[in-house]
């Protein structure tokens, strides 16, 4: 990994943030010494992918909303990010518009509601298409780590699904796993 390598942690991205506060993108950043943005690119319904139709439990092709955002680790691309919601939570909600939502999604949902309560992660190393490598700003030949977020309530209803694809060479996942 180069010296502008990122490690992230999940566990701020799935805890609401208190009043007042910034998203956990920025924060996260921040902490380190670095400057943390994102861009929304795309808010608003669209047909579900098969993958995401499946985890949130609803038809493929049918109606879900997303989030679609290009996030910024000190202005340079650091990864692309699509959230899917259920309609039944995000129709006619700031999760349906390109807006920033102060203290971020999570803490939205968790003020509709709809809080976490377990997750699943499954990531994959793979090429990027030619979109993504053009806007990840990769090489040619550098792969790109693709994550898929699974978010259920208490009751196991999927509240949301994330599709990250993040440059692979500048970026390490860390896992902290507290058992018993």
């Amino acid at each position: 990994m180069s010296a502008s390598s990122w490690v992230s942690t999940s566990v701020p991205y799935l805890t609401p943030q208190g009043n007042g506060r910034g998203d956990a993108w920025g924060a996260e950043a921040e902490a380190q010494g670095r400057r943390g943005t994102q861009r929304i690119l795309h808010a608003g319904e669209v047909p579900a992918p098969a993958e995401v139709a499946n985890l949130l439990g609803v038809p493929e092709g049918g109606p879900v909303v997303v989030r679609r955002r290009l996030i910024l680790l000190d202005e340079r691309p650091n990864e692309l990010t699509d959230t899917f919601y259920p309609l039944t939570i995000a129709a006619g909600t700031a999760l349906s518009r390109t807006a920033k939502i102060r203290g971020g999604a999570v803490t939205l949902l968790a003020e509709l509601g709809h809080v976490g309560s377990l997750v699943r992660e499954d990531v994959t190393a793979t090429m990027p298409d030619e979109g993504e490598r053009r806007t990840l700003e990769t090489a040619p030949d550098e792969p790109v780590l693709r994550l898929t977020r699974l978010t259920l309530d208490r009751e196991g209803r999927p509240i949301q699904v994330d599709r990250m694809v993040m440059p692979a060479l500048r970026q390490r996942l860390r896992y902290q796993i507290e058992i018993g």
